[in-house]
């Protein structure tokens, strides 16, 4: 399940990509306009810049703008920086651990297709896409 971090952290990059001739965003202008907690939006774009995807400005005329053109933003890159791994069991997630038991597991197969879909489709979609520029 996507956690509203994910959630959340999506329509910051939209509510950016929506806005970026404005130079830099103040967040309280994306907590209002995204009906979200200013407090809570702190937490994300802190993870979002952290990540290097978006660049923050203190004071007066700062905010918050997109690193990279929209179109180069995939949505999964985004969801994996918020959720950590997408892989829906722990032997496919990155770095994992061999599974003793992969060889004759015998919905491996079922689990990893399920990854590739998800993946495929996340990394398919930019905030481009769903942005209304």
């Amino acid at each position: 399940m996507i956690s509203t971090k994910g959630r959340y952290a999506l329509r910051v990059m939209i509510d950016l990509s929506e806005h970026s001739e404005d130079g830099y965003i103040p967040l309280k202008d994306i907590a209002a306009r995204q009906q979200v907690s200013k407090k809570y939006l702190e937490i994300i774009v802190k993870d979002l810049v952290n990540g290097k995807l978006i660049t923050g400005v203190s004071g007066k005329g700062g905010g918050y703008k997109l690193c990279r053109r929209p179109e180069e933003y995939p949505v999964g890159e985004i969801l994996e920086l918020m959720e950590g791994s997408l892989a829906t069991v722990s032997c496919l997630t990155s770095g994992a651990e061999p599974c003793p038991r992969a060889d004759s597991c015998q919905t491996l197969p079922l689990w990893a297709e399920y990854d590739k879909l998800t993946h495929d489709y996340f990394y398919g979609k930019t905030v481009a896409d769903l942005a209304h520029c």
